[in-house]
C-alpha cells in the first residue's frame, strides 16, 4: 500500500510543477517575452493548456471577474497541497499502520 501512496504523492507533485510551469509560461507569453510565432513554443503552450485547462475551467466558473487576473492556478496549487497533506497525514497512517 505504501507504493500506491508514494505514487499518488508523486503524481500530485508532478502536477504541482505542471501548474507552476503553465502559470509562468502564460505570463511570459502574455508579456511577449517568448516568441509566440515559434512552432515549438506554441506546441509547449498547447500542451500546457490541454493538461491544465480541464482543472482550471470548473474553478473559473465560480470565480468573480478580477479584471484579467486569473487566480485559478493558485486555487489549484492550494487544492493539490491540501490533497497531498491529507494523503500523507490521514490516509497513509490509516492504511499502512
Amino acid at each position: 500500500m505504501t507504493a500506491v501512496i508514494t505514487t499518488l504523492v508523486a503524481i500530485l507533485d508532478f502536477y504541482w510543477w505542471i501548474v507552476v510551469i503553465s502559470a509562468i509560461f502564460s505570463w511570459l507569453y502574455a508579456f511577449n517575452v517568448i516568441n509566440s510565432s515559434n512552432q515549438f513554443v506554441n506546441q509547449i503552450g498547447s500542451f500546457l493548456y490541454a493538461i491544465t485547462e480541464p482543472v482550471y475551467r470548473p474553478i473559473r466558473r465560480f470565480l468573480p471577474n478580477l479584471g484579467g487576473i486569473d487566480i485559478s492556478p493558485i486555487i489549484v496549487l492550494f487544492a493539490l497541497l491540501f490533497l497531498r497533506t491529507l494523503i500523507l497525514t490521514s490516509l497513509a497512517p490509516a492504511l499502512v499502520g
